[in-house]
């Protein structure tokens, strides 16, 4: 739910207005959400922002007057902002992610992933398209990494989950089967439906394996089996 006890209260912004529609049309009829506004251009999504005080705000990235990177600077600290662009580039998701985006999802990622990115940006995580979730995890990963140029690049460490040295605990076999699956850029859904378990146990599983790795989220968890898989401890 959102602030209090009602709907979470989203704002769109997006230069297209049939993108605009059909988002509303997607996160309206669900009972825990309300979309409380559209804007077509980064200046307005910024005003009307801060005059309405959403809880989520949904901005695309190349948008009249501010970009949804700028959108995403100038918002984040009030409010969880999630990207949603047709642009697959990692300078995109890395700025996005410095600047404090609660999500960044690609436009064909589906109606489901919308609403679990909503979602799961109350929740205080961020959720990221399964399509770029390993090549990004991946370069998190991987020792020496550089950071984007011209984009931050002293701030560029503060994307990347920290480290752990290894579990407290060791895994369950089916606790690093799962753990494995987010590392892939699987959701709780595609999970429960490939092992055959409800998604109520695979939230059950993940609080188990974040206690256990000292993970704060989905991203902490599979940044760590991919240290694990590069051989970083």
């Amino acid at each position: 739910m959102g602030s209090g006890t009602g709907p979470i209260r989203i704002l769109i912004a997006d230069d297209q207005a049939d993108v605009r529609s059909a988002f509303r049309m997607i996160l309206d009829v669900q009972p825990d959400m309300v979309v409380v506004a559209e804007v077509a251009d980064g200046a307005a999504a910024v005003q009307e922002a801060r005059r309405l005080r959403p809880d989520v705000v949904l901005a695309d990235i190349r948008m009249p007057k501010l970009d949804g990177l700028e959108v995403t600077r100038q918002l984040a600290d009030q409010c969880k902002v999630i990207v949603v662009t047709t642009f697959d580039l990692d300078e995109y998701v890395h700025t996005a992610l410095r600047h404090g985006a609660a999500g960044f999802l690609l436009k064909r990622s589906g109606p489901v992933l919308l609403i679990e990115a909503v979602r799961a940006a109350m929740a205080g995580d961020a959720l990221i398209s399964p399509q770029i979730t390993v090549r990004l995890l991946r370069h998190m990963a991987l020792p020496g990494a550089e950071p984007v140029p011209g984009r931050g690049g002293a701030k560029a460490a503060a994307v990347a989950p920290q480290s752990t040295a290894g579990p407290t605990e060791e895994l369950t076999t089916r606790e690093r089967e799962i753990a494995e699956l987010v590392a892939d850029g699987a959701t709780n859904a595609e999970i429960g439906a490939g092992l055959f378990i409800s998604p109520g146990t695979v939230k059950n599983h993940l609080a188990n394996i974040q206690r256990k790795i000292g993970a704060r989220n989905r991203v902490g968890i599979a940044a760590w089996i991919w240290e694990q898989a590069t051989g970083r401890q």
